[in-house]
């Protein structure tokens, strides 16, 4: 009995030392890591040590988020990777592709043949962002005359003439398709809406907005869906809604390890990536503030009387 209890206790602090070295880092998806650092200073506020030296370059990952690979382990490919990786900096070198997230509001430009001026403009709400590599994509949504639009763009597409953030913020959830249930007063954005403009060097802001469902019947099944952004689910649902919602719960899921570690890069392979892109990225983004200081304190010329 002794000896079982001595392997045992020797697993969990194995398990413990894990935890607290590796998984901290070991995410592709930003608001996932956010939620788990966010817990992870509060543990070290409570317990009073001090935060171990984390790489700044892994903080890329929260703005370039398509540079990762996928973490299906069918899917990957180095060599590939490696091309799409230098595909996407000639492409980030030809056009200003900005820094945005889901709930940011955004201008896409688009060349179109079949338009009065060779292009067209759509304005909208960012309800999704995923894929990565070339493969990387985004949703917008606007409703347009009492209808509501979306417009999916590939963020890689040379059709793409530019991406203009017009109000950069993030929203409590991942997704927002729940916004095609809602009211259409929380996706409706005027066409020549200017852009407001963040002091740099601020975080971005955290939109708390909780929207409003339109009654039943709904596209899909919000209530089974863990979502922060909605505030009426529980106005529109019945006793039956409710018992199949509890028959349907996975409370069990947020304490599999391995089902969140086939969901993330690890952190080596991350390093790896960031050290390769890390120079010219950077170099873009100095050469662009440099342009938009230049605009922005550009002199009149003096009018000849």
């Amino acid at each position: 009995m002794s000896v079982i209890r001595k392997s045992s206790l020797d697993i969990l602090s194995v398990g413990k030392w894990i935890l607290r070295r590796d998984c901290r880092l070991l995410s592709a998806v930003p608001e996932k890591v956010e939620v788990a650092e966010k817990a992870q200073e509060e543990i070290e506020k409570l317990s009073g040590r001090k935060r171990r030296f984390n790489n700044p370059v892994l903080e890329y990952r929260h703005v370039y988020p398509e540079f990762l690979p996928d973490p299906n382990p069918k899917w990957r490919n180095s060599l590939r990777e490696k091309m799409e990786r230098a595909d996407m900096l000639k492409r980030r070198s030809q056009i200003d592709i900005p820094e945005f997230y889901v709930g940011s509001i955004l201008a896409v430009t688009i060349s179109d043949p079949h338009a009065q001026g060779k292009t067209n403009r759509f304005v909208g709400i960012c309800i999704e962002r995923k894929g990565c590599g070339l493969r990387a994509e985004f949703i917008l949504r606007n409703v347009v005359d009492h209808q509501g639009v979306e417009v999916k763009y590939e963020l890689y597409d040379p059709t793409i003439q530019s991406i203009q953030v017009l109000r950069l913020e993030k929203r409590l959830d991942d997704k927002l398709y729940y916004l095609r249930d809602a009211l259409p007063e929380y996706c409706t954005f005027p066409q020549d809406m200017d852009p407001e403009m963040l002091p740099e060097g601020t975080p971005v802001p955290l939109n708390p907005v909780q929207v409003k469902l339109k009654p039943k019947p709904w596209l899909e099944r919000w209530e089974r869906q863990d979502l922060k952004g909605v505030s009426n689910i529980e106005e529109h649902l019945k006793e039956k809604d409710r018992v199949r919602r509890e028959l349907r719960k996975t409370p069990w899921e947020k304490y599999d390890l391995m089902k969140q570690y086939r969901k993330t890069i690890p952190a080596e392979d991350q390093t790896e990536i960031w050290s390769e892109v890390y120079n010219q990225l950077q170099q873009m983004r100095v050469s662009r503030k440099k342009l938009s200081r230049k605009r922005l304190f550009t002199t009149p010329k003096p009018q000849l009387g």
